[in-house]
């Protein structure tokens, strides 16, 4: 796709001629800035949840007169996947047009959806409900052996917390991961280890905190920084040695592994270690 012509049939080429070279850092943090603030202005909900690093690789291209649909494209699922709505990804959308429109603008533009060129709408849209359908399609509310929910909740979960707070979420949580060693464990075993894992974690967390099955040996937890995390933990240790420790079968799973794991800046990033925890 080429970059989108305007009304008058020319490109988008400002007074400075930015976006027919390829343009200096100096020019893209210009550029990022003022579709921030147009995107803002359009009603983008949460300031902290808009930059990506998709936003650098479509300024870029942009820039440098390129074709924009890969970058356009990239950015729709990675807002997609950081639980951004389609309506506030296609009003993102139509502020970067704004900008580009009118290169001299400091961003305190008019986006307007329905002046968006309609194949830059189609490329973003399909992209954002590629992810989006992705998702749904694998959403299982809860996990059949454990009776947790699953991953699928823990990322609707995280997706709240970062929309919701307005500093950085690992300042305010972090994410206990409890995995057994399965490898060797097969039949009832197997099961069983995991029923009791699950067990042990609801005999502990009883605060409210949020927790999913991510994997068939993995179980993790949402836990406040409240100053009583070590105290979690040395009690979750202590409850899975009782449940594990009356069978000598069980000792095949060896030492539970529990974890302390910092999350990441961004919900993206956040959806990315789960998948990774839950093969881990």
């Amino acid at each position: 796709m080429e970059v989108p012509a305007d009304e008058s049939g020319s490109r988008y080429q400002g007074g400075r001629g930015a976006l027919t070279s390829a343009g200096s850092n100096r020019e893209l943090r210009a550029l990022r800035e003022r579709w921030r603030t147009a995107s803002l202005t359009a009603g983008w909900r949460f300031p902290s949840d808009w930059a990506l690093p998709e936003v650098d690789s479509v300024c870029a291209v942009v820039l440098r007169g390129g074709d924009p649909e890969r970058a356009l494209a990239g950015l729709a699922r990675a807002r997609a996947a950081a639980g951004a709505g389609l309506l506030e990804v296609l009003a993102d959308l139509a502020a970067l047009h704004a900008v580009l429109s009118d290169p001299d603008a400091d961003g305190l533009v008019s986006p307007d959806i329905d002046a968006t060129p309609a194949r830059m709408l189609r490329v973003t849209a399909l992209a954002w409900a590629e992810v989006a359908m992705d998702h749904l399609a694998n959403i299982e509310v809860i996990d059949p052996l454990t009776g947790l929910p699953t991953v699928a909740y823990l990322r609707t979960r995280l997706g709240e917390l970062y929309r919701h707070l307005d500093r950085d979420v690992s300042e305010d949580y972090t994410l206990l991961v409890v995995g057994l060693d399965l490898s060797e464990v097969s039949g009832w075993r197997r099961a069983t280890g995991m029923i009791l894992l699950a067990e042990a974690l609801r005999a502990v967390l009883d605060g409210g905190e949020s927790m999913a099955a991510l994997g068939p040996s993995t179980i993790a937890a949402v836990l406040p920084r409240d100053g009583h995390i070590s105290t979690k933990a040395v009690d979750l240790r202590r409850a899975l040695h009782e449940r594990l420790s009356v069978d000598a079968q069980f000792d095949e799973m060896g030492t539970p592994r529990i974890r302390l794991v910092r999350l990441p800046a961004s919900h993206g990033a956040a959806c990315a270690l789960l998948r990774r925890l839950s093969r881990s």
